[in-house]
C-alpha cells in the first residue's frame, strides 16, 4: 500500500515490488496475495468509515456519493474486460474502448468553512457475466441473462448501499441519518425503490421528468389513489415565472456562493413504484467569466430530486455541491495513483488490486486530516514563485504524495548527513548510514 502510493513510473505489480527493492527476490508470492484473494479491502474501508464517522458530531448526518468509472485494459483474457463506452468521447462520436467497470462510494469529511473532501469508503468490481457462445442452449442462454440482469451496475449499487446502512446499523449509528447523491445514471426505479430506511437519496432528474401531485382524495372503495393531478416538469418549473426565485448560500469552487433556487415538493414520480414523495430542487445557471471583463457566460440549470420532501434547502444544495469531489477521487485514483495499471487477469485480483490502491489512497486522506486539520496542507516552501496556490487552501493529492516521498527518503538523499544525532566523534570512527534504498524506488521503477 505504501509502494502504491510514492511509487515512481507504472504502478504494476513489478514496479510495487521494484519501489521496495525486491525486484531481486522470489515475486511469485506478490500476484498470489491478489490472485488467491489474501488482501480483504472490507475491513480496511471499515477502518476508514468509522474514523470518518469520528470526525462528524452525533447528530449529523453521513454524506456519501456513490459513482461508477471504469479502468482501461488492453489484455483480451483479463476477467470481466469488455468494450464500454468511452466517457471522454466527443457528443458528437461515441468512441468504445475496452475496460472494466468499478463503483466507488466515498463519504464526505466537512470542514467549518463549508467545504468537504471526499474519502473513499468503498469500491467494488461491477462487471457483467461473459456472453455464451453462438452455439449456447435455450437454458444457458436464460442463465446468462438473469446473472446479467442481477450484476446491473444499478442493482449492485442499491446493494453497496444496503450494505452501508446495515454496517453503519451494527456499529451503533441507527440514529444517524445516511444521504447519498447520485448522478442521473442511478435515479431511477431500480434504485429508487431498494433505498433502505433511516437513508435519504439525492440525484438528477431529467428537464421533462412527469411529476404529480400527492392525491387529495381517495375513493371509498378500491384500489386507494398513488397519484393527484399532474404537476409541472422541471423545465416548466424553472421557466414559470409565479413561481419565487429563493436564495441559498452554499460552498462551491473554494468559495461561498448564492444559487438562486425553486421548490417543488411534495411530489410522485412514475419511476417509483411505491409512490415515494419527493421534492424537486430546480437551480439556476450561475454566471462566469473567463478572464477580467469578458463576457457573462452561464451553465445549463440542474434539477435535482430528493427522497425526503422535508430536508432543508440548505442541506439539500450542499450536500449535492459536495458529490463532485468523487470525480476528483477518480481523477487522482486513476492519474497520480495510477489504480487499475496492475497486469493481472483472474476475477480476484481484478478486484483486489485496484482496491488495495483505493484503500492506500484513503489511509492516505485520514492521514493527512490527522496531520494538518481537515483543511491544512504540508510546507508549501519548495514551491515554484509561479504557483499561485494562497495558504489556507486544502492540500492536494500530489502535495501529500510528495510530502510522503520527502519522510521516507530524504534523509538518505541529504549529503554531508548520516545520522540526525551530530555529535563529534573521533576521525577514525564512521557514521552510521542508512539502510533506506530510495535508488531502487527512482531508478529502477520506470520500467
Amino acid at each position: 500500500m505504501l509502494s502504491s502510493l510514492v511509487g515512481f513510473g507504472r504502478h504494476t505489480i513489478t514496479g510495487l515490488i521494484r519501489t521496495q527493492n525486491r525486484h531481486k527476490q522470489d515475486w511469485t508470492a506478490d500476484y498470489r496475495f491478489y490472485s488467491q484473494g489474501r488482501f480483504d479491502p472490507e475491513p480496511v474501508f471499515d477502518l476508514v468509515r468509522n474514523s470518518v464517522v469520528s470526525h462528524l458530531e452525533k447528530s449529523a448526518p453521513l454524506v456519501t456519493a456513490m459513482d461508477d468509472s471504469l479502468l482501461r485494459k488492453t489484455g483480451r483474457k483479463v476477467h470481466g474486460v469488455r468494450y464500454l463506452r468511452d466517457p471522454l468521447s466527443p457528443p458528437f462520436n461515441v468512441n468504445f474502448v475496452r475496460g472494466l467497470r468499478v463503483l466507488q462510494i466515498s463519504a464526505a469529511l466537512p470542514d467549518v468553512s463549508g467545504a468537504a473532501r471526499m474519502v473513499p469508503i468503498d469500491f467494488k468490481h461491477a462487471v457483467l457475466p461473459a456472453r455464451p457462445s453462438k452455439n449456447a442452449t435455450p437454458e444457458e442462454l436464460q442463465a446468462y441473462e438473469q446473472e446479467r440482469a442481477r450484476r446491473n451496475i444499478n442493482k449492485v449499487g442499491a446493494s453497496c448501499l444496503n450494505q452501508l446502512r446495515q454496517k453503519m446499523d451494527q456499529n451503533g449509528d441507527t440514529g444517524r441519518r445516511l444521504i447519498t447523491c447520485v448522478d442521473g445514471r442511478f435515479t431511477n426505479s431500480t434504485v429508487f425503490d431498494a433505498v433502505p430506511q433511516r437513508t435519504v437519496l439525492i440525484g438528477r432528474v431529467r428537464k421533462d421528468t412527469v411529476l404529480y401531485h400527492l392525491p387529495t382524495e381517495q375513493p371509498p372503495k378500491g384500489r386507494k389513489r398513488k397519484y393527484g393531478t399532474q404537476a409541472p416538469t422541471p423545465e416548466e418549473l424553472l421557466k414559470d415565472d409565479a413561481a419565487p426565485w429563493q436564495m441559498v448560500r452554499a460552498h462551491a469552487c473554494g468559495q461561498m456562493h448564492d444559487f438562486k433556487i425553486k421548490r417543488l415538493r411534495p411530489v410522485v414520480m412514475r419511476m417509483n413504484g411505491g409512490a415515494m414523495p419527493v421534492q424537486i430542487m430546480v437551480i439556476k445557471p450561475l454566471g462566469y467569466r473567463l478572464k477580467a471583463g469578458g463576457k457573462l457566460l452561464y451553465r445549463q440549470p440542474a434539477f435535482l430530486v430528493c427522497t425526503d420532501p422535508d430536508l432543508a434547502l440548505e442541506a439539500f444544495l450542499q450536500d449535492y455541491l459536495w458529490r463532485w469531489d468523487i470525480e476528483v477521487n477518480f481523477r487522482d485514483e486513476k492519474t497520480i495513483l495510477k489504480v487499475g495499471q496492475g497486469q493481472v487477469r483472474t476475477e480476484n485480483s481484478t478486484q483486489n488490486a485496484p482496491a488495495l490502491g483505493v484503500a492506500a489512497y484513503a489511509l492516505l486522506l485520514l492521514a493527512a486530516t490527522k496531520a494538518y486539520g481537515k483543511s491544512g496542507a504540508p510546507d508549501r516552501h519548495h514551491q515554484p514563485k509561479w504557483y499561485r496556490r494562497a495558504d489556507g487552501k486544502r492540500a492536494t493529492t500530489n502535495e501529500l504524495v510528495n510530502q510522503l516521498r520527502i519522510d521516507l527518503w530524504a534523509s538518505s538523499l541529504r549529503p554531508g548527513h548520516y545520522s540526525d544525532f551530530m555529535s563529534a566523534t573521533p576521525p577514525d570512527q564512521m557514521s552510521e548510514k542508512y539502510q533506506l534504498n530510495p535508488a531502487a524506488a527512482i531508478f529502477s521503477s520506470v520500467y
